[in-house]
């Protein structure tokens, strides 16, 4: 492969003549390749990267699995969410009319508490499974232990006798 330097400047330009000369690949038909030749001589051969191609392929894998796994914890939340405000709708009896300013501003002042926490929460790393979870273990430390005596499950045994023959063909005979 023949390279070829360019030397002289660009007629218009100071900056250009001031910076070293940049090597040019040379083409058999004598044309030179620029950087937008060499990058679309590597879009149109995918042999010559497919090991980039090969490790962005297993990239993108594992952060499709990561998403499958973010979009099953957003539905599980959204159900969650749901489920309770159905629950929360049901067996809140409605309030008198002469009840429902006070209750108004108690829930404002309880939403700012709730947005408060959710605040600080998020700014920790301390979420409210874990802080649950470490409760119930401390109070009762059997229930997340497993037995030692839990052996594999065994299959279910079928319902003939070993030594009985099972009718062939119809049935008659």
């Amino acid at each position: 492969m023949k390279i070829a330097y360019e030397t002289a400047p660009h007629p218009l330009s100071d900056a250009r003549s001031r910076r070293p000369a940049q090597p040019r690949r040379q083409l058999p038909q004598g044309r030179q390749v620029g950087a937008g030749g060499e990058a679309l001589g590597r879009y149109l051969n995918p042999e010559r990267n497919r090991l980039l191609d090969d490790a962005v392929l297993r990239r993108l894998g594992g952060l499709n699995r990561n998403l499958g796994v973010v979009a099953r914890d957003v539905a599980i939340a959204t159900e969650t969410l749901s489920l309770f405000v159905r629950y929360f709708l049901t067996i809140t009896p409605p309030l008198p009319q002469a009840e429902q300013d006070a209750a108004r501003a108690l829930g404002r002042q309880r939403f700012e508490v709730f947005v408060a926490q959710v605040g600080r929460r998020l700014g920790s790393d301390h979420r409210l499974v874990s802080e649950v979870l470490e409760k119930i273990a401390a109070q009762n430390p059997d229930l997340f232990a497993t037995a030692t005596d839990d052996g594999p499950l065994k299959p279910a045994a079928p319902d003939r006798k070993p030594g009985s023959a099972q009718p062939s063909g119809n049935g008659h005979g």
